[in-house]
């Protein structure tokens, strides 16, 4: 028995080693999981997220002409900075919430 753990405290540790190369794999797709984060996270700009019209349509999952409809009838809250339309999130949340209508 002693002989056996002298063994193990001897053996070499290389990237193949099977509790490395597991190791390895590991952060590998934690690091795929983090850059996936990364791409999706938004800057927040005094505390708000600010949504483009494609983020915005691909939530609602409706098209971006029908956004643009919303924003011409005034059914939607918007900013906009040259072409640039931007959607304010908690104003979106606020809008959904206040048009919920429950079964009757």
């Amino acid at each position: 028995m002693e002989d056996k753990n002298a063994e193990n405290q001897n053996s070499l540790i290389t990237r193949t080693t099977p509790q490395i190369t597991a190791f390895f794999e590991s952060l590998d797709r934690m690091l795929d999981k983090v850059e996936i984060l990364a791409k999706k996270s938004r800057p927040t700009l005094n505390g708000e997220r600010y949504l483009t019209d494609k983020e915005l349509s691909e939530r609602l999952k409706i098209s971006r002409r029908a956004l643009q409809e919303y924003r011409n009838e005034g059914k939607i809250p918007y900013y906009q900075i040259g072409a640039k339309v931007l959607y304010k999130e908690s104003d979106i949340e606020k809008m959904l919430k206040d048009s919920y209508r429950k079964i009757f």
